[in-house]
């Protein structure tokens, strides 16, 4: 079983392992018992807020312009001269917390938004199983599809799982243990509530601060072909049809950074997932080769 989660009522319940097994383990003690400049949605140009968020993912894509200069074709990498970000370096980091526990695992790589694809180094914390060292696990993003090597106990050093993220209750949000970047960007199509909470810096790049939550199916319905049916199995899978976020937005438009909550309604205290992707080094060349069948395993996971 790929997340382990049970039904119930549409929704999603007792969540305690969040993610593939082997990539995110139980947490423990999982069965423990303003003022200022804000502008809202509908006040004070607050549309203009919403509109840029939910165009944020066709910003990353290049299939919409972003706010700024022209965009120039050639452009080097992050040279802010407006061109359409297309590909980008990514960070990213996953925190689950249940029961008073905490445990967070990061990733680092790179993602091209014109064809979904990228290449990520995942690292768990050195408890996250049990264990105190873990291998890096590599994953290929890809439309519909997961690839992961170093994935699990029983899995040959050289092979690959697949996983069909449009079969997965959470469409790939959490299971991997990162959130597909051009996923979390799709879900600002869903942006409702927004409100401009000023601007600031992120590693020295000024960007606009945007706070609001996103509805999972109206996402899904709005979202590019290529995201449309994770998202729509995501709408189907949480409990709650709407996602709080807070997303930082550059001069172009550029999502920069975005931070998902996720809530799982569990039988004993709530679960959380905080979801982080950061995005930079805007024009950065990215390939990424999927795996072939014959270097893909089909055989029996087992669990750690």
């Amino acid at each position: 079983m790929v997340v382990r989660q049970h039904r119930s009522k549409g929704g999603v319940r007792a969540v305690c392992a969040l993610a593939v097994v082997g990539v995110m383990a139980a947490t423990a003690g999982c069965s423990a018992g303003g003022g200022g400049d804000r502008a809202v949605a509908d006040e004070r140009g607050g549309a203009d807020s919403l509109d840029a968020v939910r165009r944020a993912a066709a910003v990353l894509a290049g299939t919409a312009s972003g706010t700024g200069t022209a965009a120039v074709a050639g452009t080097a990498p992050d040279s802010g001269t407006g061109t359409v970000a297309g590909t980008a370096e990514v960070r990213t980091s996953m925190e689950t917390a249940a029961g008073g526990t905490r445990v967070t695992i990061r990733g680092r790589g790179a993602y091209d938004f014109r064809t979904r694809t990228g290449r990520l180094i995942v690292v768990l914390p050195k408890d996250a199983a049990g264990e105190d060292e873990h291998r890096p696990i590599t994953e290929l993003l890809a439309p519909g599809a997961l690839y992961m090597k170093n994935r699990g106990a029983g899995v040959p050093a050289d092979k690959w799982v697949r996983v069909d993220t449009t079969a997965l209750e959470d469409g790939n949000l959490v299971t991997g243990g990162v959130t597909d970047p051009m996923a979390a960007a799709e879900l600002l199509r869903g942006a409702r509530q927004v409100t401009y909470e000023g601007k600031t810096e992120l590693a020295g790049v000024a960007v606009r601060h945007y706070r609001g939550t996103a509805d999972i199916g109206l996402a899904a319905r709005e979202a590019a072909a290529g995201s449309r049916e994770v998202l729509a199995a995501a709408a189907k899978g949480f409990s709650k049809d709407t996602v709080p976020f807070d997303a930082y937005l550059d001069e172009q438009g550029r999502l920069r950074k975005v931070r998902h909550r996720f809530s799982f309604a569990n039988e004993g205290p709530a679960a959380e997932v905080v979801s982080t992707t950061l995005l930079f080094g805007f024009g950065v060349p990215v390939s990424v080769r999927l795996p072939d069948g014959p270097d893909i395993y089909t055989g029996q996971i087992r669990q750690r």
